[in-house]
């Protein structure tokens, strides 16, 4: 970064950075029409996109080390005000269109300094739309540029110009501001931004850009909120964050950083006494859920070169087999990231880094700042062996369990659970799964479900909790067994998703307390062991009604949600008198007949089902670990801070 740089040359690139490097490639049209295109959706995900896009450009000035702090600031009409420290969009004359070049940003789509090499090295995000679909989409928006001693201003109209870019007056700071209002025409959904959200990804940047500040502050109350992250230990303080709640097996994440045909790569990682592996990656500060080239580049070394140490330590013997990569990576927290010229991303949702290079240069800089380190750190590297050699034993234990749970076909029958009820269908797209607490819920289910593409797979009580397990006790488990048969998708490292037979896994207990704890001991375990489950949004929750209003031979059915005893009273209140209505409120499913079930549950055209997303991985962590992990404290802490919400019969 900045502090790298030879304080010359960065005058010189700055005084470069002019209109000649705003590139053009097409014009801003169809973006009102089709936002989806641009943003992915008009959705909450898609509001939020609008920020990112925005900072996005902030981060490009750090990255070129010309940006210290950005500031993130949701007013209090639920705008957004993003301030940077950086040079300043350029306000000069841009060659191709003829107007100022900052106004060319805003107003045409695919132009800007990522664009042509010359503006930035390396630049965020994934299309270099940001700006001009950010103002496309906004009821207003107005920039205010510092720069050379001088402060501009344009204000811009549902992405047109509203009047040309003046000059407002002196200043004696540099940078950008920019200001927009979504407009509510576009997201119909909502326009009400989510502080917790923004302030996870604000955090997550902090973390993958060192040194830089970066805060976001909430105006919507009646006293203003405010974080601001600053990391200077960069991903390495990253990684001491995922592991807060953890048992690290040294106290120093191990950390490697190079630089290979201008492609740079940074690697944070340590071990835990724990058994799950938490991979986090990036490319450009992009979150690459999907994974790609980098993480493969980097669980190659991994493996290799903790085998040869091992050999070559004789800590593993010449007639003894080498560590699977599964077994190196037990317990294991690593964030990667790469910063690469030109990023060609992949995938369902666009972020698997699909550069073939990127494999070879990852593995060849980490193997050597690894061979390096553990060569250096004998004590170390016999932990991370060990440790190894440990997950192994648990592995062979558990290999015959392991394929007991396995079928050659996904769509075989011989070999599933006896206690799993099957549909005749053989289609993954239209079958389900549903999994139910209890025999006599288990039997409703069976009778009353279609038996045409709803499968049922009674469980008996409270699963094991995989958070505090070896993969030797979790396969011992005849309950987890039976749900990664029946899925036929494999578990952990082995994990298909397209060998699901069921497109929906639908977990359904009782509406209430140890409903809810089966509930969390399922989703971990899905989270765990079968997370692109999660990931491919197969995985459900079934919402049973809490009450049952009949009044003679009609019956009116309240579901579940924040407004239950408000509805349960507009429903009393709109029935005559005559007869009496009389209320049932269902505590378990088994208080339901098959027909019931059906209706209010399990049919297609009634039902209420809640689909389990993936917003947030490493938030997603740290609530399972804090939840069901060893740690009592944060969990009590939790407890303590939440109860006041709870609703409990009693």
């Amino acid at each position: 970064m900045s502090e790298e740089r030879n304080v010359e040359e960065l005058r010189e690139l700055a005084k470069e950075y002019d209109a000649s490097q705003i590139q053009v490639l097409e014009g801003l049209e169809a973006v009102r029409k089709r936002p989806g295109m641009y943003i992915g959706s008009t959705s909450k995900e898609g509001l939020h996109h609008l920020v990112w896009e925005i900072v996005d450009n902030s981060i490009d000035e750090a990255l070129a080390g010309f940006a210290t702090k950005i500031d993130v600031i949701i007013e209090k009409d639920d705008s957004i005000t993003v301030v940077d420290d950086g040079r300043g969009i350029p306000v000069d004359i841009q060659e191709k269109t003829g107007r100022p070049a900052v106004e060319t940003v805003f107003t045409v789509l695919h132009a800007g300094g990522k664009f042509g090499g010359g503006g930035y090295k390396v630049s965020g995000g994934l299309h270099g739309v940001g700006s001009s679909v950010v103002n496309a989409l906004s009821t207003s928006l107005d920039v205010t540029v510092h720069k050379e001693g001088k402060k501009y201003f344009q204000e811009y109209r549902q992405g047109n110009v509203v009047a040309d870019l003046k000059e407002i007056g002196t200043t004696d700071t540099h940078g950008t501001t920019v200001h927009f209002v979504p407009d509510p025409e576009i997201f119909t959904e909502t326009t009400e931004f989510d502080f917790e959200k923004l302030a996870t990804r604000v955090r997550e940047l902090a973390f993958l850009n060192r040194g830089l500040q970066i805060s976001i502050t909430d105006k919507r109350g009646e006293k203003d909120k405010t974080r601001e992250f600053h990391y200077e230990g960069g991903i390495v303080s990253y990684v001491e964050y995922l592991n807060k709640k953890k048992t690290p097996l040294f106290e120093q994440p191990i950390y490697s950083e190079g630089e290979l045909d201008g492609i740079t790569v940074e690697i944070a990682m340590q071990y835990t006494s724990g058994y799950d592996t938490s991979v986090l990656s990036f490319a450009n500060n992009i979150n690459t859920h999907e994974g790609g080239t980098h993480e493969n580049g980097f669980r190659t070394s991994l493996t290799r070169v903790v085998n040869d140490y091992a050999r070559k330590q004789k800590i593993i013997k010449e007639n003894e087999d080498n560590l699977t990569g599964e077994d190196v990576r037990e317990g294991l927290t690593v964030v990667i990231s790469v910063k690469h010229p030109d990023p060609q991303f992949e995938g369902q949702t666009k972020t698997k880094l699909g550069n073939s290079e990127v494999s070879g240069i990852t593995g060849r800089l980490f193997s050597e700042a690894f061979n390096k380190f553990l060569m250096e750190n004998p004590k170390v590297g016999k932990l991370i062996v060990e440790k190894g050699i440990q997950a192994s034993k648990a592995r062979l234990a558990a290999k015959r369990a392991r394929e007991m749970t396995r079928r050659k076909n996904p769509l075989e029958l011989s070999n599933l659970p006896g206690k799993l009820a099957d549909c005749s269908s053989n289609d993954p797209e239209q079958t389900e799964l549903f999994i139910v607490e209890g025999d006599s819920a288990g039997g409703s289910a069976k009778n009353g479900r279609n038996r045409k593409f709803q499968a049922i797979l009674p469980i008996r009580g409270k699963i094991l909790n995989v958070e505090k397990a070896s993969m030797e006790k979790i396969l011992a488990n005849e309950e987890i067994r039976s749900l990664f048969t029946a899925m036929g998708t494999g578990f952990g490292g082995d994990f298909d998703v397209t060998k699901a037979r069921y497109r929906k896994l639908v977990i359904m207990t009782d509406a209430d307390v140890d409903g809810a704890h089966i509930r969390t001991l399922l989703l971990t375990l899905c989270y765990r062991y079968m997370r692109p489950l999660v990931e491919a949004g197969y995985v459900y929750f079934a919402m049973p009604p809490l009450y049952g209003v009949k009044q003679g031979k009609n019956i009116t059915y309240v579901q579940p949600g924040p407004n239950a005893e408000e509805r349960l009273q507009e429903i009393m209140n709109s029935l005559p008198s005559s007869p009496k209505p009389n209320i049932q409120r269902y505590k378990g499913l088994g208080e339901m007949d098959d027909h019931q079930l059906w209706e209010t549950t399990m049919d297609p055209e009634r039902r209420t089902m809640a689909r389990v997303r993936l917003e947030d991985a490493e938030e997603a962590n740290r609530v399972f670990e804090m939840l069901m992990g060893d740690d009592v404290e944060p969990r009590r802490e939790f407890i303590e801070e939440n109860a006041r919400y709870a609703t409990l019969d009693l």
